[in-house]
């Protein structure tokens, strides 16, 4: 039999393949030495230009850049009158910077499980957590795969709840041929190093309600009325106002210059991604104890990460991530529940068995390397990684 490197064989590969990295090209390199000489490096045109530029992509009427997908949760949490006491229904499946904007705010994070299929929030849970303290609703689109927007809006009207979209892995996705973004009170999205789009770090917001644009607008640069470039250019005045007790959380024109340039690549990118999900997912579904993901009908999956569940095997999941590192293949997991982390069950009193299917995926969950430019050849090596550890540890 075969045996995996991590066994005293050779490894699938002479070179480690990266969980991720990002896709940039000659456009965004010119367009950030350009920014570098033109004098202006903070938030200014290049930023108005990438935000005027979201919102036509995701057809959304405003769209407020921020310094991260963190701030831009924050901020709408902020802006639609989240505050002490209050309580805000999320996954349990998520990153922890959606439930610690929550506690910043002094209001609790109420966690609620996943379906096994696209870890996204299960709506049947969310209204068995509902209290008369919740104020909001906030899913998650996990992996790229839309949560059941419709199910999640019909509880939300039906209990006067507002919805913020944790679209971090959301970027180009589509519901029942809506693109995300365009379709709660507000949607945040993440432009870390590692997304389908960057700008290295960033985020932004996109709504339909003007009163709550203008009100995220002032809050992100220390509450005043006038931003930099406003006060600083030939038409400008020197003089503000400051109307909130707002905080620092703008995007900057040379995270800009990058984001004019991926935008515009970025259905190019999706494009590419789908063909290496159906790549990886035609090499992995005969391979017994693999489960590949699930896309729903009327979906447009974003792919920005690859998921598989593995069962069935001799060793557990973070075993098999030692196996593929020996292969050097580089591997993640999106994520450990929250409620499984010490900070939330010391606070919170969430404890291991209150969320049954995110445990169940989390223990058997990983993400294969998934990017833009990752090769044919790259997809066939991690597989094969993959089809030798299954073969030499079956059950």
């Amino acid at each position: 039999m075969d045996k995996p490197a991590i066994e005293g064989g050779e490894p699938i590969r002479n070179e480690f393949l990266p969980f991720g990295k990002p896709t940039i090209g000659e456009e965004e390199i010119n367009e950030m030495v350009d920014t570098l000489k033109s004098g202006w490096l903070s938030m200014g045109p290049k930023t108005i230009k990438f935000e005027e530029a979201f919102k036509e992509y995701v057809g959304a009427d405003y769209a407020i850049s921020c310094n991260s997908c963190t701030m831009a949760l924050f901020l709408s949490l902020y802006s639609l009158g989240i505050k002490p006491g209050d309580e805000v229904i999320l996954p349990t499946t998520t990153f922890a910077s959606a439930a610690n904007v929550i506690v910043h705010l002094g209001a609790k994070p109420v966690f609620a499980d996943v379906t096994r299929d696209t870890y996204n929030i299960d709506p049947d849970k969310i209204e068995e957590k509902i209290t008369d303290k919740t104020k909001a609703i906030m899913p998650m689109h996990h992996s790229g795969h839309s949560a059941d927007m419709d199910r999640i809006l019909e509880i939300a009207q039906k209990h006067n709840l507002s919805v913020i979209e944790d679209a971090a892995h959301g970027v180009g996705s589509e519901y029942k041929g809506k693109k995300i973004g365009s379709i709660s009170d507000a949607t945040c999205f993440s432009f870390y190093a590692t997304k389908t789009m960057t700008t290295g770090e960033g985020g932004m917001i996109t709504t339909n309600n003007e009163e709550l644009a203008n009100k995220l607008r002032t809050l992100r640069l220390h509450g005043i009325s006038s931003d930099a470039w406003k006060r600083y250019s030939d038409k400008g005045s020197w003089y503000y106002e400051v109307m909130d007790a707002g905080f620092k959380a703008n995007m900057t024109d040379m995270q800009a210059a990058l984001g004019l340039h991926q935008l515009k690549k970025l259905d190019g990118f999706i494009e590419t991604r789908q063909k290496n999900a159906e790549l990886y997912t035609k090499l992995l579904s005969d391979v017994p104890g693999i489960k590949t993901p699930t896309v729903k009908d009327d979906i447009k999956h974003s792919w920005y990460i690859y998921t598989i569940l593995i069962d069935g095997l001799k060793i557990n999941r973070d075993e098999v991530i030692k196996a593929l590192r020996a292969e050097n293949i580089g591997t993640s997991v999106h994520f450990i529940p929250l409620h499984l982390q010490p900070f939330f069950q010391k606070t919170y009193g969430y404890q291991k068995g209150d969320f049954p299917n995110a445990e169940y995926v989390y223990d058997r969950m990983i993400s294969l390397p998934f990017f833009s430019h990752m090769t044919e050849k790259d997809i066939e090596d991690a597989c094969s990684a993959i089809k030798r550890i299954v073969n030499y540890y079956k059950a």
